[in-house]
């Protein structure tokens, strides 16, 4: 079996002066990821290494550099999910955690599936994950105001054992309701794997995301579509009801799809039959 690798950096705007940021962050992420699969490590763990690696990143909106909300906090929701066994780890509306998505994965094989709030940081901290005083995850001003909208990352992993996995991980939208929770960590909504299918994950307006059930509907159709229609038809359902978005899908294959109806949308993906991994801000940069 060989190996394979994808994930995105929000579907949103980049700047061009951000772009070459999002290349690096992405391929950065891509490669901590890479290593894990090539080790024949697990997808669950490549997912994990690599969502780790964006939410260090401030150019990202998870984790390190997170949206603040209406009170001036940083609330974060990650997710992960591995598709033989259907087990999934999320936590929604968490604080004061320097890697949500190290929280999810400590989940993953519990009964609970979605922890928020006082209950997922307590969660975190039972379980020596990395915490951290509430406002050092928000960097140091650039002089620039940053704007957060719709940028989720999100990864999809195929391991050498033919195991899937997908993670999410997000920091919210500036000036977001207090206790807002997006699609990122609601199962069939922002995510979702199975082995015998593949895996997918989106970014994008949250609500509508989760009004569709964006990535049920996508793993629904890859039965008799290919990853890119799957994808393109699940955006025209969010476009109906007035949503922007992106997505990435694998297959069991090692088939990559991606697309997006958001101007923007970073994606990296890299498998073992290729030599070099691939990085671009958006779809027309790829040429198709």
């Amino acid at each position: 079996m060989s190996w394979a690798i994808i994930l995105h950096g929000g579907a949103k705007e980049i700047d061009p002066e951000d772009v070459d940021a999002h290349r690096v962050g992405c391929l950065r992420a891509l490669e901590a990821g890479r290593r894990v699969l090539a080790g024949d490590g697990s997808a669950v763990d490549a997912v994990e290494a690599a969502i780790r690696v964006l939410e260090a990143d401030p150019t990202f909106n998870a984790g390190f550099g997170s949206a603040l909300n209406a009170d001036g906090a940083v609330e974060m929701c990650a997710s992960i999910m591995e598709g033989s066994g259907f087990n999934v780890g999320g936590v929604a509306v968490i604080r004061g955690v320097q890697h949500p998505i190290s929280v999810a994965r400590a989940l993953l094989f519990k009964e609970e599936i979605l922890l928020a709030g006082d209950g997922a940081r307590r969660f975190a901290a039972e379980n020596d994950c990395e915490l951290c005083h509430f406002a050092a995850l928000v960097p140091r001003s650039t002089g620039r105001k940053p704007v957060h909208l719709h940028d989720t990352v999100g990864c999809v992993a195929l391991d050498s054992a033919g195991r899937m996995a997908v993670g999410t991980s997000a920091g919210g939208l500036d000036g977001a309701a207090t206790g807002r929770v997006g699609d990122s960590p609601m199962p069939g909504c922002g995510f979702y794997v199975d082995d015998t299918v593949g895996g997918v994950a989106f970014s994008g307006d949250g609500e509508q995301i989760a009004r569709r059930m964006l990535a049920a509907g996508v793993l629904h159709r890859m039965p008799n579509a290919s990853p890119d229609a799957a994808l393109q038809s699940a955006l025209h359902d969010v476009a109906r009801i007035g949503g922007s978005a992106g997505g990435i899908v694998l297959t069991p294959a090692g088939a990559f799809g991606w697309q997006h109806n958001s101007r923007d949308f970073a994606v990296a993906y890299q498998s073992s039959r290729m030599a070099e991994p691939a990085c671009f801000a958006n779809k027309a940069q790829a040429g198709h």
